[in-house]
């Protein structure tokens, strides 16, 4: 199966593309001549979802009464189901390797350059949880803070643990991270003034594609059903805040201030090819409502990238989704146990993806040991991130024959323009 001769003639496509016929990743997007709308990527252009409506190529899909392609979130269209997505999808493959000659006619109306497209945010984010489901980062962690204690809570091996994050403040690729205040521990006294921790945390997000009803729960087999795709996501963490703040009741101000996703979305059907089995048996045994079925995560490679001012990005580590502890169907099913209700559009993060290794770490946290190893970037020391700095994250997956990627989500850190507030 290959693009066809007549888009490629258009669109630059080449074969190790990240955005392969395999993957067909979703997002939203404007030109300068184009409103936002839905598009699907396709090797470094984009199909136009909103034009290939009005071409009458969905009249076979019922659930398609309407365009909704042509809107500025992705929501309306994960609303419509599953079996609808697919049909989708074979479609625009149909499309792309075998175009009918409405197609051929209307190619140039039908697809735009990446590079001249401006992306938008996805979807419509209502609710935002982040798990903490990386044995790895967790044991970390925990030895940095309870050196001499169990690095892992009595509750890490008996459920998911989790927080609410904060919906409204994560951004997209390519914004602004500005450098949050608050208030945090110095010298055994609280000190108010600008974070000297900002950290990255290396983390995919996963987008609720069903609803459950409030007051009932989702079953664990079935909890895969109720995901569109996922994200690249960043987790911003101002640990000297954080680490004041958090007992007893969790992360506050230290995360609050920023969260950032990739552009694309990389529908679960596109990830099939990359489920692998749990890298080993969870222990002690799960309560029976966490009993997965089929305990599976995904196989995708992810690296973060580090720049700092006038100098080329570095790579900082690289690590694995496959190193993750807790299912994306256990999170699920735990997080509704009690009846909360899922909404479409809901991100559902994996919380930082580690490894054992220090070169597999997600966090500036656990790679510099709290600050107390620096790392040399160029020809400069970082503990933890500067004014001026950058992070890229990408995640890839690879098997014979299927090559398939996220796009880069990158960020960069500036300054705070208030003064910080130093007097009541």
């Amino acid at each position: 199966m290959t693009l066809d001769a007549h888009i490629t003639r258009l669109i630059p496509y080449a074969d190790d593309s990240d955005f392969s016929l395999a993957n067909l990743p979703y997002g939203i997007y404007s030109t300068a001549s184009k409103t936002r709308r839905v598009g699907v990527a396709i090797g470094e252009g984009i199909l136009d979802m909103a034009q290939l409506y009005e071409l009458d190529l969905f009249n076979d899909i019922d659930t398609l009464a309407e365009n909704v392609f042509d809107k500025t979130t992705l929501n309306d269209f994960i609303k419509t189901g599953s079996a609808t997505w697919t049909l989708v999808r074979k479609k625009i493959i149909q499309v792309l390797t075998l175009p009918e000659q409405t197609i051929q006619k209307n190619i140039t109306r039908l697809f735009d350059l990446q590079s001249t497209a401006t992306m938008h945010l996805p979807v419509q984010i209502f609710n935002y949880t982040d798990f903490y489901s990386s044995e790895a980062h967790a044991t970390h962690v925990g030895k940095l803070f309870r050196p001499h204690g169990e690095p892992l809570l009595p509750n890490w091996k008996h459920l998911p643990v989790a927080y609410h994050g904060r919906a409204s403040s994560i951004t997209l690729s390519g914004s602004m991270v500005t450098r949050p205040q608050g208030q945090y521990l110095k010298e055994n006294a609280p000190v108010f003034g600008l974070t000297q921790e900002l950290d990255f945390e290396l983390e995919l997000g996963y987008i609720v594609g069903r609803e459950n009803q409030l007051g009932h729960p989702i079953a664990i087999a079935e909890a895969n059903e109720y995901v569109f795709g996922a994200v690249i996501l960043n987790d911003w963490s101002a640990r000297d805040i954080q680490r004041w703040e958090y007992q007893p009741l969790g992360p506050f101000l230290g995360k609050n201030f920023a969260t950032s996703i990739s552009p694309w979305v990389v529908t679960m059907e596109a990830l099939k090819p990359f489920r692998v089995d749990l890298l080993s048996t969870q222990s002690p045994a799960v309560l029976d409502y966490l009993k997965d079925p089929r305990p599976q995560v995904l196989d995708l490679d992810l690296h973060v990238a580090m720049s700092i001012p006038d100098h080329a990005p570095v790579t900082i580590t690289r690590s694995n989704s496959k190193y993750l502890y807790w299912t994306l169907a256990q999170q699920i099913a735990h997080h509704t146990i009690n009846g909360c209700n899922l909404l479409v559009g809901d991100i559902l993060a994996t919380g930082t993806i580690s490894g054992w290794e220090e070169a597999s770490c997600g966090s500036l946290l656990e790679m510099t040991h709290n600050g107390s190893r620096p790392l040399t970037i160029a020809d400069q020391k970082r503990t933890y991130l500067q004014d001026g700095d950058g992070i890229t994250m990408l995640c890839n997956g690879r098997r014979p024959g299927i090559n398939l990627g996220f796009g880069p989500l990158m960020n960069k850190i500036v300054a705070n323009p208030y003064t910080p507030y130093t007097s009541i």
